[in-house]
């Protein structure tokens, strides 16, 4: 498996509620996260990503890109907490140790309902 695969599976299941398999499959003992709404460990964000899952059950993840750089694999998606939702343009950038993500960073904007950029954010 590739690392831009582990990437992608490990984000489809974070974002269908099954984080705690995401993390088990994919994530290395000294896992350590960047988002700076929760404290930097495995278990503080494997239980938001639940949360957030079972807060949203109709949640959309659309990956568009997924870029890899040696050990860093990037990838930006669209996330929808529902359908009328306009959501949100995501980038996550994991940081790998051999086929393990170690490291992630995530940053987000918000899709405005109006835009004056004609070739959109996608």
């Amino acid at each position: 498996m590739t690392k831009k695969s582990i990437a992608r599976n490990f984000l489809k299941l974070a974002a269908s509620g099954h984080s705690h398999e995401a993390f088990r499959l994919y994530t290395c003992k000294n896992f350590k996260h960047h988002n700076a709404y929760f404290k930097g460990d495995a278990d503080t964000l494997m239980l938001a990503m639940e949360e957030s899952a079972r807060t949203n059950p109709n949640k959309i993840f659309e990956i568009h890109h997924v870029l890899r750089d040696g050990d860093l694999v990037a990838v930006h998606s669209h996330v929808k907490q529902n359908s009328t939702d306009s959501g949100v343009a995501v980038v996550h950038i994991f940081r790998f140790e051999s086929d393990k993500i170690v490291e992630i960073w995530d940053l987000g904007q918000p899709i405005p309902k109006k835009s004056i950029n004609e070739n959109g954010m996608f």
